[in-house]
């Protein structure tokens, strides 16, 4: 247990030394030197050391990688976001203090994840809820040509990111529930033998729910997103390779019904397709985004060398092509890297969880970052279709930081439940090895 909080510690000082090192690099381009150096160097040695201190107190056997490697991925975002407008960071900073806050008090307050097993259906209203909430008339903004925003007063947030959340939490409980029944077919269909209709019903409620985001928000990423993740959670749960043919079957049908019907969704691909048609217009973003990748070269231009301002929503949808411009391709591939490390880390403690529910929310929790780190570097690698969504951790947006720290909070919850029960365990093979 002290070693792995040593361990982490050690990691996380390793975080804000390149962190560190990377805003002062990105700054130092300026001159003077700007005045806030040393105030944010204080608060990111101060924020990271107090989360390390809140796993220590309320998570002493948590897994030691996953603060450390958030840290460096919110650091280095930062750093990025401090040199491309040092407005939007100042808000940037606030708001990882405020996830942090988020963080420890998830620690704090969530001392059985089973408890939250137990109101599966508030959180699967919950999730429906905030993820349809920008439909709502006078409620909703749109931005960008997607209506992912909601407004209350002064604040607006993204209730997406809050959703993905519920419905990890809903469809993990869902299949400690029904597992048996998903996984043991009971009508035939074809050659198929699958379960009861009844059964499919949250499935295809997912696939509906996701049609909708795609269709009436414009959000194909969080519509990709959510129905992913929830159809290889009920994979994972059931052992059946059928619901990921289903699944696709499903949202590629979808899909395509979409593309057939409007034309946001038929720009999005005729972009993804070809940018060069119209490089100058709808293709603009992708064309400077891929030069921009381009002049990174191997290990970029260097921090605050670049010309990133030539690329719309570099700060939120495009920060990978400004990573792979000034870190270069060495950099890009090390956030890459870093998000392989976290998903096989998160993978690492849904396979010791103390139990199943345990196992499937640390296993759709660590799909969500995966996917979504996938989602939105392919779409700027041209792998696939552009979406709206954010890079988790690095990207600038308040909802998203919240809510991945919270997300974080709840695997090392999953690791040190899972850590104690070993702990248990070894003392009674002790005492039955005794007597």
């Amino acid at each position: 247990m002290t070693r792995q909080r040593t361990t982490e510690l050690g990691l996380v000082l390793v975080a804000v030394v390149v962190t560190v090192g990377t805003y002062t690099l990105a700054v130092a381009t300026d001159t003077p030197t700007p005045s806030s150096v040393t105030p944010f160097l204080i608060q990111v040695v101060v924020l990271l050391l107090g989360a390390h201190l809140a796993v220590r107190w309320f998570a002493p056997a948590a897994d030691g990688t996953l603060l450390p490697l958030a840290a460096l991925l919110n650091g280095l975002g930062y750093s990025v976001i401090v040199r491309l407008d040092p407005e939007l960071a100042a808000n940037q900073a606030a708001w990882t203090l405020l996830g942090i806050v988020a963080f420890v008090a998830t620690l704090a307050f969530v001392h059985d994840t089973n408890v939250l097993a137990r109101y599966r259906w508030t959180f699967a209203l919950a999730g429906i809820v905030l993820l349809l909430a920008p439909l709502l008339p006078g409620l909703g903004r749109t931005i960008n040509g997607a209506r992912l925003w909601i407004r209350l007063g002064p604040f607006s947030f993204q209730p997406g990111e809050a959703a993905k959340l519920a419905m990890a939490i809903f469809v993990s409980g869902y299949l400690v529930e029904k597992r048996e029944l998903l996984a043991v077919g009971t009508r035939r269909l074809w050659r198929f033998v699958v379960p009861d209709l009844k059964h499919l019903g949250p499935l295809l409620a997912a696939w509906g729910a996701s049609l909708l985001v795609m269709v009436a928000e414009r959000d194909l990423g969080s519509s990709l997103l959510v129905f992913s993740t929830f159809v290889i959670v009920v994979w994972v749960g059931t052992g059946r390779a059928w619901y990921l043919g289903v699944g696709g079957g499903l949202f590629v049908a979808g899909a395509v019904a979409a593309w057939a019907m409007f034309e946001h969704v038929q720009s999005r691909v005729r972009i993804w397709l070809d940018p060069w048609q119209d490089p100058s217009g709808e293709g603009y973003q992708l064309v400077q985004a891929t030069f921009a990748l381009a002049s990174g070269g191997l290990t970029g231009t260097g921090p605050g060398l670049g010309s990133p301002e030539r690329i719309p929503a570099r700060e939120t949808d495009f920060i990978f092509a400004v990573i792979g411009e000034e870190l270069g391709f060495v950099g890009a591939t090390a956030v890459i890297c870093g998000f392989l490390l976290f998903i096989g880390a998160g993978l690492r403690v849904a396979v010791r969880a103390r139990d199943e529910f345990g196992t499937l929310l640390a296993a759709s929790l660590t799909i969500i970052v995966g996917f979504q780190a996938f989602i939105i570097m392919g779409g700027v690698l041209r792998v696939m279709p552009l979406t709206g969504i954010t890079l988790p951790f690095i990207s600038y947006g308040g909802s998203s930081l919240l809510a991945n720290y919270v997300l974080l909070a709840l695997l090392l919850r999953v690791s040190d439940e899972s850590a104690g029960e070993t702990r248990i365990r070894r003392v009674v093979r002790r005492v039955d090895a005794a007597a």
